[in-house]
């Protein structure tokens, strides 16, 4: 049975949250062919005037409507909405994406999903109901959309990388203290939900899930290095062993300064490719090149066959030193639209959303306890009341 939107008529899209990410949906919204967005909703009225203003500023756009809140909207615009984007602090997700899907609406979750997998499970259990409904929910990962992404994907899915043994994940990046003082929720396990894993890092956990598959155990050691009146952490290392059999390395910090850029190393028996700042920097599959796919020596001994996969632009150094946001979310949004209007699967469903939510719960709960700790553990609820903090 098809669920709202299932017409040609563009999806009519509400933003919930007019912060930052917030902005920045209202942006790709506006972007994306088969949406438009016609509400806003945020507890500051300041806020969502400022976001409504702005939008109508653009070119071909209309003022959206403003509410106070997501059930304001609903109650006052329901008949109007098919899809709603939840951008608010990341400890609020789960009620939204409830409240939006027991409405018969389309949701769009900013990352993570919630803080916790108690919220997530919430989140699952109404998905499933609503997708008998043909709805749609999808959490927001963008980076699997970026042409590096999805070549390396589809490289270890055809096996041209042999079998993946290992991987190496590195998120560099510098955030003031005065990013941490911009809002009384960010860096508080309550609202934040942890730190440079859960907010910097969750996308590189998510595409470590998406190349080498379900990690089997996670033992982590997190710190608070370079900031003040924060709870979370903003240094984390950690090794992962995949059920596979694989093995990683990951570190993620937000003390970095002035900020370098997200690498990813993936190594297989017969290949390797590289990540950095969105672009695919180094591929070699021993499958497109003369005899075993390189010497002994390294990469100085094998070629670099990147351009040939994603070309010149996709393969050369993101000189801009940031990723491209407005891009990647608008593929995301746009695999939105085509799940509503074939009424199949997103590419980043809750189950996705789910798994890296509990692999950085893993981190959390191993750097707590002092201990390797099991991913099947943390998601069957086993450290659902595990107090985690920051040494």
């Amino acid at each position: 049975m098809g669920g709202p939107g299932t017409t040609d008529a563009p999806l009519r899209a509400a933003v919930v949250g007019c912060g930052v990410i917030g902005r920045q949906h209202a942006q790709v919204i506006a972007a994306t062919e088969g949406v438009e967005l016609v509400c806003l909703a945020d507890v500051d009225p300041v806020a969502a005037a400022a976001l409504a203003d702005a939008v109508a500023a653009e070119p071909g756009q209309t003022r959206p409507a403003v509410f106070a809140s997501l059930t304001e909207a609903l109650d006052q615009h329901a008949a109007k909405l098919d899809l709603v984007s939840v951008c608010t602090p990341s400890g609020t997700h789960a009620d939204l994406a409830v409240e939006a899907l027991d409405a018969g609406k389309h949701v769009v979750v900013e990352k993570p999903l919630d803080v916790d997998l108690p919220s997530a499970r919430r989140v699952a259990a109404a998905a499933k109901a609503a997708q008998a409904r043909g709805q749609v929910i999808s959490v927001i990962s963008q980076h699997r959309f970026d042409a590096a992404s999805a070549a390396v994907a589809r490289a270890i899915r055809a096996g041209r990388l042999g079998r993946i043994t290992s991987a190496v994940a590195s998120v560099a990046w510098w955030r003031s203290q005065a990013y941490y003082d911009s809002g009384a929720w960010r860096g508080t396990w309550e609202l934040d939900g942890g730190g440079a894993v859960m907010n910097q890092g969750v996308h590189t956990v998510d595409l470590l899930l998406w190349f080498l598959g379900r990690p089997a155990e996670i033992h982590a050691h997190t710190g608070l290095l370079a900031h003040e009146r924060v709870e979370v952490e903003d240094t984390a290392v950690a090794t992962v062993r995949f059920e596979s059999g694989a093995l990683a390395a990951v570190h993620f910090t937000t003390a970095a300064y002035p900020g370098l850029t997200a690498r990813l190393q993936i190594h297989g028996d017969r290949g390797s490719a590289v990540i950095d700042n969105d672009r695919l920097v180094y591929f070699h599959a021993a499958d497109s090149a003369e005899g075993d796919g390189g010497s002994s020596y390294g990469m100085a001994g094998a070629g670099n066959q990147a351009h040939l996969e994603v070309g010149e632009l996709e393969s050369s150094a993101n000189a801009r030193g940031a990723d491209d946001l407005q891009t990647a979310h608008q593929k995301q949004y746009a695999d939105v639209v085509r799940a509503i209007r074939t009424s199949t699967a997103p590419l980043v469903g809750i189950e996705e959303a789910t798994a890296a939510l509990g692999a950085v719960r893993a981190v959390y709960v191993s750097a707590a306890l002092g201990k390797a700790v099991s991913l099947a553990g943390v998601l069957d609820g086993r450290y659902d009341e595990t107090a985690v903090h920051t040494p």
